[in-house]
């Protein structure tokens, strides 16, 4: 006869990275860092995700870069345009690189 024995205890769960979308799903709640196609970037803080990419973020800051050549000198002229957005959804099929905040 088997004698029962209490389960043991577990120790503090270890959040782990075993696919990409688990860097992602680490990453909820805090500061990331979005390129879009089109020359845009995004930062702000990730509420949800799914995995087509959709993102849903707040306190986000974008930033578009367009660069435009001078017709008289051949140069070119870099702009950046900055806006802030209270909250933004980002469709996944325009979302090219994606960087978690840095851990130490």
């Amino acid at each position: 006869m088997q004698k029962a024995t209490a389960p043991p205890t577990s120790a503090p769960e270890v959040e782990t990275v075993r696919e990409p979308l688990d860097l992602i799903r680490l990453s909820i709640g805090e500061k990331i860092y979005v390129k879009l196609r089109s020359d845009r970037e995004l930062r702000g803080t990730l509420h949800a995700y799914d995995s087509h990419l959709n993102l849903m973020m707040s306190d986000v800051e974008e930033t578009i870069t367009s660069v435009d050549v001078d017709s008289e000198t051949m140069e070119e002229i870099v702009k950046q345009t900055k806006r802030r957005s209270p909250m933004l959804f980002i469709r996944g099929d325009g979302v090219v690189l994606i960087s978690p905040p840095l851990r130490t």
